[in-house]
């Protein structure tokens, strides 16, 4: 299928970005699509959608940001910390999107797994389902997510 203008700016953008260090594609050689695609169909062998991994990851962030830069317990089962700066993330799709430079620093407590994202991170994942591409600083695994977050 012939890819559209739009999609090959887009990827142009996502691949040497000046917004994010680095790219949002890292050295995944996929195009954008089919990396939402592929991280779609994860998602479903797992029984999870990106907009429910998307509220869980927003209500651990609203949590540990109203802790000021401490962590906090939170379910018995996380500690949480956001580390936040100056400024804003811009969203490299074609609309409106403009987030706190904000990381959450999310642990689980019997297991010591961590991740981190950004605010941008969790609109990446619910507005375009999009976790970015392999080799990214900010790429979030949909498996590990699922993992940390729900079992």
């Amino acid at each position: 299928m012939k890819r559209s203008p739009s999609d090959i700016r887009l990827e142009k953008l996502l691949r040497s970005s000046k917004l994010v260090a680095g790219g949002f594609m890292g050295d995944d050689p996929r195009t954008p699509e089919e990396v939402i695609r592929e991280d779609a169909a994860c998602l479903e062998r797992l029984g999870k959608t990106a907009a429910q991994i998307a509220e869980r990851m927003r209500k651990l962030t609203e949590a540990a940001s109203a802790a000021l830069g401490n962590s906090v317990q939170l379910e018995g089962k996380f500690e949480v910390r956001c580390e936040e700066w100056k400024g804003g993330l811009i969203c490299p799709w074609p609309h409106p999107g403009r987030f706190p430079k904000r990381l959450t620093v999310c642990r689980r407590l019997d297991t010591g797994r961590e991740i981190v994202w950004s605010d941008l991170n969790i609109h990446l994942i619910e507005a375009h389902g999009f976790f970015e591409g392999k080799g990214a600083s900010y790429r979030l695994e949909p498996e590990d997510l699922v993992q940390v977050l729900f079992e």
